[in-house]
């Protein structure tokens, strides 16, 4: 066999993938960015008293300050214009400068970047911890008590939005039990309360998920098959039914990060996280324009990364669905 010729068999395969992927990261940079602009200059009040009032605080903003930064910022420029000055450069991949610090908004992203991650990465590693580990087990004994207890906890979980459910773990375990840090990023174990918080709504459904794929898995003829010949629950499970159960528990997955990226700029922001989440809302609140389409636009492309990796899982568990 000329091994030289499964490189380019590869790559015709997962060209197309790629190709649709850069191309949708590209749309989203654009439509998030100009949404953002749009929407930001639209929301009333003056925006060079709100940009004067980020630099120097909302006690020491005088009309002449507010016009001051008028004038320097271009303010007054049509929207056109603005608009297609932003496009030239994201085209040449410059996101700008922050009108409240005077700092390249790429630099300030990098540096956000990082605890997003991993807050991210953590509460999408707890709710698959919880979530699809009790649906399993639900599954074995469908309706039974943990079934039953487990669709109460559910529909409680997503029925409370994230910043309730994050009050309602800071009340428990920072003010009742005192062992987790209630905000902030140094404390030992900061990262918990805000990961949990994601993670038990992305949990929620996917433990539903998981219980319903078991309870199929657990009807299959293949799973009576291997219980027939021998093997015990346990190792029909782990030989036969984990993999057939992960399929559609990773396919949800994907649904659940628009949950993910959502919940990441409310939670950052209850629990004081340094992330780009709270930097979105601080950004908005001081009508700084290039960091609200900044950050926007990299949790867009967070959202197209996490999907393509989701895609990517799902091809690797289940062979039907590679190219």
């Amino acid at each position: 066999m000329d091994m030289t010729i499964f490189p380019a068999q590869a790559w015709r395969r997962i060209a197309p993938a790629l190709a649709h992927r850069l191309l949708q990261a590209v749309l989203v940079a654009l439509l998030v960015g100009t949404l953002c602009f749009f929407m930001t200059r639209m929301l009333p009040g003056d925006m060079a008293y709100r940009v004067a009032a980020g630099r120097y605080g909302y006690d020491m903003v005088t009309t002449a300050a507010a016009e001051a930064v008028r004038l320097e910022l271009g303010l007054d420029r049509p929207w056109p214009a603005a608009l297609v000055e932003w496009w030239g450069r994201l085209l040449q991949f410059d996101l700008g400068v922050s009108q409240v610090t005077a700092q390249p908004v790429a630099m300030e992203i990098a540096w956000q970047l990082g605890p997003t991650v991993r807050l991210s990465l953590m509460a999408m590693s707890l709710s698959l911890l919880i979530g699809p580990t009790l649906g399993v087990l639900a599954g074995l004994k469908p309706g039974g008590f943990l079934d039953r207890l487990t669709l109460a906890v559910s529909t409680v979980l997503r029925a409370l939005p994230s910043f309730l459910l994050g009050l309602v773990l800071v009340l428990l375990f920072s003010v009742k039990l005192g062992v987790l840090p209630a905000a902030g990023h140094d404390d030992h174990g900061s990262i918990m309360l805000p990961a949990l918080t994601l993670a038990l709504g992305m949990a929620a459904v996917s433990c539903r998920v998981a219980r319903d794929a078991m309870v199929q898995v657990r009807g299959s003829a293949y799973f009576a098959f291997a219980l027939t010949k021998g093997l015990s629950l346990r190792q029909a499970l782990l030989r036969h039914g984990l993999r057939n159960v992960a399929a559609p528990v990773v396919a949800y997955l994907g649904v659940q990060l628009v949950y993910l990226v959502e919940g990441v700029v409310l939670v950052e922001t209850i629990f004081a996280w340094p992330g780009i989440g709270h930097a979105l809302v601080h950004a908005i609140f001081g009508r700084d324009v290039p960091m609200i389409q900044g950050t926007a636009l990299v949790l867009g492309l967070m959202f197209v990364l996490f999907n393509a990796l989701v895609d990517a899982a799902c091809a690797f568990i289940d062979p039907r669905r590679r190219p």
